[in-house]
């Protein structure tokens, strides 16, 4: 995609802090950070969400991500790491581009966990639930 952010960083045409950086695979530091180290990794395909991505890149993102959460952890001295993707506009995601946050988190640093995100919980019973996707492809 010629006019995406992520495209830009991942040909090098815009500059970014670089954590690391394989044929599949960017890492840098998020420009609006959360949390000392927040990172960002991207598949260097264009793919707006996950379900966009193809199969074949898929392990290589996530590899990546588990690659530099071990380095960026280590080197903050972190206590764990909140890790996740904004998928759409209306999760927060703000670049059309398919991203994984790293959040290193410390002790008393004040977020929270996923759950805290959103808060709206089904009025469908489970088992009804399930059956519903279960039935998807």
């Amino acid at each position: 995609m010629p006019d995406c952010l992520f495209c830009k960083i991942a040909k090098g045409e815009i500059l970014a802090q670089k954590i690391a950086e394989d044929d599949k695979t960017v890492a840098f530091l998020d420009i609006h950070p959360r949390a000392p180290g927040h990172a960002v990794v991207i598949p260097k395909h264009h793919s707006e969400t996950l379900l966009d991505l193809p199969d074949d890149d898929v392990a290589a993102l996530f590899l990546a991500v588990k690659a530099v959460s071990r380095r960026v952890l280590s080197a903050l001295r972190a206590d764990g790491a909140t890790i996740g993707i904004n998928q759409g506009e209306v999760s927060g995601q703000t670049v059309p581009h398919l991203h994984v946050h790293i959040l290193p988190r410390f002790t008393n640093d004040g977020g929270g966990s996923v759950h805290s995100v959103v808060s709206n919980p089904s009025a469908e019973p489970p088992e009804e639930m399930v059956e519903r996707i279960k039935k998807q492809k």
